[in-house]
């Protein structure tokens, strides 16, 4: 191996510890510099996912309004199906009816997320799920076309979802639209912002996440000082940013570390001057997620995305407590709440910063659940329904297609688990394209998409 070689492939190692999890924030963001050019995008763009570990529940999300689906609804969850008196003030009515007389309504909790669905700013997707290739029961059954691994596990399908390959894998579909974007911007390591942790989601192949709190970048433990002493954590910077050594590794991660420093004081010093916003963001005690402080600040990041010289980002934040095996009843409206609550905050606050057409929210989750009850809860499932919101959605219209709700029926592979009818590849290709990827690149992001192309929705679903 050549001596440029071993650097490259040093780099890249130094690069992988961005995947360290919460535990070594400031490893995260260490490795995570390198520079790009200049900018050259005109327009910004922001993508944001907002993923539900555990697996949402899609019947108590979007409820069947119309008296035939209800009925059957109410049928298969009797102890935990809402009244349909209940859903007269969250009906979503398309400016496109749905076949056969369907109609829905988002559950109560989600009722400040009608007014958007109404005023053409959020869509809803029907079905979504992981797949290879479009499937049917059929097919299903007789195994005779690929599956995703592991089906209705919750890390194997977290990371198909986001991935489009199981557990391991070593990029993410948001981190390849980031590796095809990355130039545009005039730090590449601001391309890929996760304010939750850790995902494989933001991973590229050469696009790496930057790690921030909910607080706003994170700095070296010892930037201040060390074990009580401004010299030591002095001396310490020195040694971390120091490229005056005489081997090139050595130069090599010290010039990283500098770029690290250097960026953690660009990125808080802008962060300081954000502009303030009226919108309250809410704090969910009861259910311990920080949703609303993590969309806070993804808003705050958009807001200084022009001093920070961005013009493509995607952001990843989420939230968990879904897998409500129990406690649906109880438990699951809480979640609903805080959704609902998070993102009609962060929507009005891209209005009030007048950014509202240049980003686009959506949700994700590692799969559906059963639509027959167990007891207080549901079981794992595959298909599920999702939102997209924002100014550029082609909203108040439901996108995919809508599924027979049974137990054992013609789109289900038993309890009311769906086969999803859109893949979240196409989910994912449409977003990437909004986002400016080209359609020859999109087999870059989800390698999967070209198996689409003949499908009924085919490789863009339409909905932005």
């Amino acid at each position: 191996m050549t001596m440029d070689a071993s650097r490259r492939a040093f780099l890249k190692r130094a690069s992988a510890l961005s995947l360290a999890g919460p535990a070594t924030p400031f490893l995260m963001n260490l490795a995570a510099m390198g520079e790009a050019a200049a900018a050259t995008a005109s327009d910004y763009k922001a993508l944001v996912c907002v993923f539900l570990y555990g697996g949402n529940d899609y019947a108590n999300t979007l409820i069947p309004y119309d008296t035939t689906r209800y009925n059957i609804y109410q049928g298969q969850r009797p102890n935990l199906a809402y009244t349909r008196a209940s859903l007269a003030s969250s009906i979503l009515t398309p400016t496109t009816a749905l076949p056969g007389g369907a109609q829905y309504a988002v559950v109560p909790e989600l009722a400040k997320l009608v007014p958007l669905f109404n005023s053409g700013n959020m869509a809803v997707m029907l079905n979504v799920g992981t797949l290879v290739q479009p499937t049917t029961k059929a097919q299903y059954l007789a195994k005779s076309v690929p599956l995703p691994p592991k089906l209705l596990s919750h890390n194997d399908q977290q990371s198909y979802w986001q991935a489009s390959s199981p557990e391991g894998a070593a990029s993410g579909w948001g981190g390849r639209i980031g590796d095809l974007l990355q130039s545009g911007n005039g730090t590449s390591t601001l391309t890929c912002i996760n304010v939750t942790g850790n995902a494989v989601f933001l991973t590229g192949q050469a696009a790496v996440q930057y790690a921030v709190s909910t607080a706003g970048p994170i700095a070296l433990n010892a930037r201040n000082t060390l074990q009580g002493s401004t010299a030591a954590a002095s001396l310490l910077t020195q040694m971390i940013s120091s490229t005056s050594g005489s081997h090139q590794f050595q130069k090599a991660l010290g010039g990283i570390g500098g770029r690290a420093l250097n960026l953690y004081t660009q990125v808080t010093s802008a962060l300081a001057a954000a502009p303030t916003t009226a919108t309250a963001f809410p704090v969910a005690a009861d259910t311990g997620s920080t949703l609303g402080k993590q969309l806070q600040l993804v808003a705050k990041m958009i807001s200084v995305s022009s001093q920070l010289g961005a013009k493509r980002q995607i952001f990843f934040v989420s939230t968990g407590r879904f897998d409500t095996h129990d406690e649906l009843d109880t438990l699951h409206p809480l979640l609903m709440t805080n959704l609902a609550d998070a993102l009609r905050a962060f929507y009005d606050t891209t209005v009030e910063l007048g950014v509202q057409n240049q980003v686009t929210t959506f949700t994700g989750s590692d799969f559906g659940r059963a639509l027959t009850g167990n007891n207080d809860g549901s079981d794992h499932g595959w298909g599920s329904m999702h939102f997209v919101l924002g100014g550029a959605v082609r909203g108040r219209q439901f996108y995919g297609i809508n599924p027979t709700l049974a137990n054992n029926g013609p789109d289900d592979i038993g309890q009311g688990r769906l086969i999803p009818t859109m893949s979240v590849d196409q989910y994912a290709a449409t977003l990437a394209s909004w986002f400016g990827v080209s359609a020859s690149n999109l087999s870059t992001v989800v390698p999967n998409i070209n198996n689409y192309a003949g499908s009924v929705l085919g490789t863009n679903v339409g909905f932005v």
